[in-house]
């Protein structure tokens, strides 16, 4: 059980770009590491190095469609027991949900959502 009190809540982020290979190239060459690339049905998208049940958050470079360079194109991932059970509590707290529990392979599901001040948030967990 994730207990939001204790651990740091933050799990994965999404950095949004227009071109993964440019972006790859950026990255790997200012950290001096390797970028992964994921399936492809899950998107065009390239993992930041990461160690499973490691002590820090990763994540992704996510090519998308219209891709509007802005502020807010980085996206944290919160850790959840079950993504729905946030999911229900969304819309009363002011936010929007933009895409419900959607899974994501061997590595669980994700949900996504805006909060009240316009930044789209997810929420990941293995169930």
């Amino acid at each position: 059980m994730i207990n939001m009190n204790t651990l740091n809540p933050v799990c994965w982020f999404d950095i949004n770009v227009a071109n993964l290979e440019r972006a790859k190239k950026f990255y790997e060459t200012v950290f001096a590491i390797k970028l992964t690339d994921l399936p492809i049905e899950w998107g065009k998208q390239s993992t930041f190095p990461f160690e499973n049940n490691g002590v820090n958050a990763t994540g992704a470079l996510v090519e998308k469609e219209n891709y509007v360079a802005n502020e807010n194109n980085t996206v944290v991932y919160f850790a959840s027991n079950d993504c729905t059970t946030e999911e229900m509590r969304i819309e009363n707290a002011g936010g929007k949900l933009l895409k419900s529990k959607t899974a994501i392979g061997e590595f669980g599901f994700i949900s996504i959502f805006l909060d009240t001040e316009g930044n789209t948030i997810g929420l990941h967990s293995k169930k």
